[in-house]
């Protein structure tokens, strides 16, 4: 038996590191992605036997209106959460990164939001919405002469008012982020472009931003794969956590559970699943090629 080289024997304990998270991706991700594109060709409430329907269950969901207004609400919360999110966190980390006193209380304060529970965080902001007496916000306004906003009893100011928490939990982990990509930017650049006499427009469009691409393409792959999957803000920020009033801020997470859960139709469920995923997939790809592009 030949004795092995060590490029050989390095390679066997790489694979035999890897066979864990290779099992639990295998088990935990793959199978149930792949079993729910099969239940979604079922009519299945858990406890029956699972009855194939082919893709009837995708055509009743096609036609069933209420779908396309939470595919809108869904895909609302992306158009409008990415780019706010980005753009704040951009501009804190740009002049928090320029701080040097109190830098580091700083940067906690704009983290531990993201580290609060999201339960606890949604039912503060669902007090602040409340009207007068009770909510904070419209108690504000009302000392300011400001008539009260209806927030969470709208058809139009429900979904902001639920976007609004969703994008201040996530801030100071994209702040952070920003900060890491903001301090690997060699400082010789900036030293240069001081010496070329170029201002802080030019020094913030020509070196800053470019550098930052591949942090910027890490946060939009991010950020859209978890306003896309918005569920905790929802769930318990409207009343009974149905997504109301009317379906307004009801995203398609939450009607997957429903469906599931409530209704226990686990083959419409699945079958939204799969609308789900593929969406992902497609604005990953997509955005992925279009961003990581370098100029």
């Amino acid at each position: 038996m030949s004795k092995r080289t060590i490029a050989q024997k390095r390679a066997i304990w790489a694979w035999v590191f890897m066979a864990v998270p290779l099992v639990y991706f295998i088990l935990v991700r793959f199978y149930p992605t792949l079993d729910a594109f099969s239940i979604s060709l079922t009519d299945w409430n858990i406890v029956g036997e699972k009855r194939y329907i082919g893709f009837d269950n995708f055509v009743v969901l096609f036609n069933d209106p209420v779908f396309w207004v939470v595919l809108g609400n869904t895909f609302e919360y992306l158009i409008l959460g990415v780019p706010i999110s980005l753009l704040l966190s951009f501009i804190i980390a740009y002049y928090l990164d320029q701080i040097r006193f109190g830098h580091g209380f700083l940067r906690a304060c704009y983290f531990i939001p993201f580290l609060t529970t999201a339960v606890a965080m949604a039912w503060v902001w669902r007090w602040f919405y409340q009207p007068v007496p009770i909510g904070m916000i419209n108690l504000a306004l009302g000392q300011l002469g400001i008539a009260q906003f209806e927030f969470l009893r709208s058809t139009t100011q429900a979904l902001p008012a639920v976007l609004a928490p969703a994008i201040w939990a996530g801030l100071g982990f994209q702040i952070v982020i920003f900060m890491a990509g903001l301090r690997a930017i060699p400082k010789t650049y900036y030293e240069a472009a001081k010496v070329d006499g170029a201002g802080a427009w030019q020094t913030l469009t020509e070196i800053t931003l470019p550098q930052l691409r591949p942090t910027i393409v890490f946060l939009v792959v991010i950020s859209s794969i978890g306003f896309l999957r918005i569920f905790d803000q929802v769930y318990n920020m409207t009343q009974e956590g149905e997504g109301g009033p009317l379906n307004a801020t009801r995203p398609l997470v939450l009607h997957i559970y429903k469906a599931a859960f409530d209704d226990f139709e686990m083959g419409m469920a699945a079958a939204q699943t799969v609308v789900l995923f593929l969406i992902l997939m497609v604005i990953t790809v997509f955005q992925l090629r279009v961003l990581r592009h370098d100029r």
